[in-house]
Order: structure tokens, then sequence, then C-alpha cells
């Protein structure tokens, strides 16, 4: 199968030996890691580790990839897994069902990975992760708040302390600086600075979220696509290519 025809037409050959050769873990994978995970295995990722607790909700169909009216109650890593091997049949996909937290962060070894992805929506435990990946040598992508937006056209990226207008993103720094910790070293981070109100009724709230907000799917995969396209522009920057 000559499934990668069109990706080695643009990257060259070379540059499809270092995409398949890099090891990659993803925290979350939901409305936007999801979608992150899908690109990453079409665009030539064969090795990748998939973290979350979660089992597909009903509330998750409007803009999770994996979620579909089949797969309610289904565990979303074991579902997500298996789609993205229909794509890539030879890839090696690992799924975890777990929460990442500071408790937990060891059993994951982040010290293998060549890209440590987060797409988190815990604050602590973003925090966490982000301190801890930032003091590896990996490389380190995040992804900030995708709720609460409508224009797919206010999607940036920035490294994490010159991102403007993200709640979250200024929530994380102002508990860094309460708790006088900063990361290691430099990151990049998705964000979109829109911030529209709620219009709809409340929903039950989940552990871990003080308030449902609202969410669109062609944000959310913006954001986790400008995720996986960080990954792979970093990949065949790294030395140039040969053979194209």
């Amino acid at each position: 199968m000559n499934i990668f025809a069109r990706t080695e037409r643009l990257v060259g050959a070379n540059g499809m030996k270092r995409i398949a050769a890099a090891k990659v873990i993803l925290f979350g994978v939901g409305g936007v890691g999801s979608w992150c995970a899908e690109a990453l295995v079409r665009s030539g990722i064969s090795r990748l580790t998939l973290v979350d607790s979660d089992c597909v909700d009903e509330t998750n169909i409007n803009r999770q990839l994996m979620a579909t009216t089949r797969t309610v109650g289904k565990v979303k890593v074991d579902v997500l897994r298996e789609r993205l091997l229909e794509i890539n049949p030879e890839a090696d996909i690992t799924a975890i069902r777990a929460v990442y937290s500071a408790e937990t962060a060891a059993s994951f070894e982040l010290e293998q990975y060549d890209y440590i992805l987060d797409a988190i929506d815990s604050l602590k435990d973003k925090m966490d992760l982000m301190l801890r990946a930032s003091e590896l040598d990996g490389t380190l992508f995040s992804a900030l708040g995708a709720a609460l937006k409508l224009s797919p056209d206010g999607v940036k990226v920035a490294p994490f302390d010159q991102v403007s207008g993200c709640p979250l993103g200024a929530a994380l720094r102002k508990k860094m600086r309460r708790e006088k910790k900063w990361p290691a070293k430099p990151f990049l981070c998705v964000y979109d600075a829109e911030v529209l109100p709620n219009l709809g009724p409340d929903m039950e709230p989940v552990p871990g979220k003080a308030v449902i907000n609202g969410t669109l799917a062609h944000i959310t995969g913006i954001f986790g696509f400008t995720l996986a396209g960080l990954v792979i522009q970093d990949i065949l920057g790294k030395s140039p290519s040969e053979g194209n």
C-alpha cells in the first residue's frame, strides 16, 4: 500500500523516514487531541501513544473524531486506536486509559518520547505536564482553550509566555507565578483569543471542570490539526531534506 505517496511527493523519502521514526505521546484525545492523532497518522507518524481516561459520551459527538452514536460508552483511546490502525495497519499505536497527573506522571516514561503533546483540560494536570515535559529533551507542544469560539481565522501559535487573550493561558501563568514555578525551556502553544458567551442551558458538571463550555468541531479540529502540524514541521526542520 502506497498510502503516503502524496506525502512523500512533498517531503521526500528522507523526510518520510524522519516522520516515521519520531516517537510521539499525546495526552487527551477529545475535541482537539482526536483530530491531532488522525493528522499525525495520516502524515506518516507510526509510533504514537494515546492517553485519556474517558469513555465516549453523547455530548462528544459534536466535535470528537471517534465519537458516534455507535461508539457511545466505549473507551476513547481504544476506539481511536482502532480507527488509526485502519488508516495505517503497520503503525505502532499504544492506547493507555489513564489520567495524567503529578502522581501518575512517572508511569508514562516521558523521557523516551521525541514529542510530548498536551491536549489536557485540567488546569493543575496541564501545568504539571508543561513543567515536567519542559525539563526533558523531547519537544513539547500544547493546545490551550478551544471552547467558546466561532471564527476559524483566530487560531494562532505562540510561545507560552507570549500567548495573549487566552483565559486558560493566563490562568496557567498566574498559577505558575503563585507557586513560583516556570517551564525550564520555551514551548509553543496553539490558542485563540476569541471568547464568546454560552447561550444555551447549563450542562451537568463533570469532574475536573467547573463549567462546561460550548464548542464547535471546526475550531477544535483546527486546533488539533495545528498541533499535528507543529510536530511535522519540527521534524522536517531538524535537518535538510534530501531527495526532494
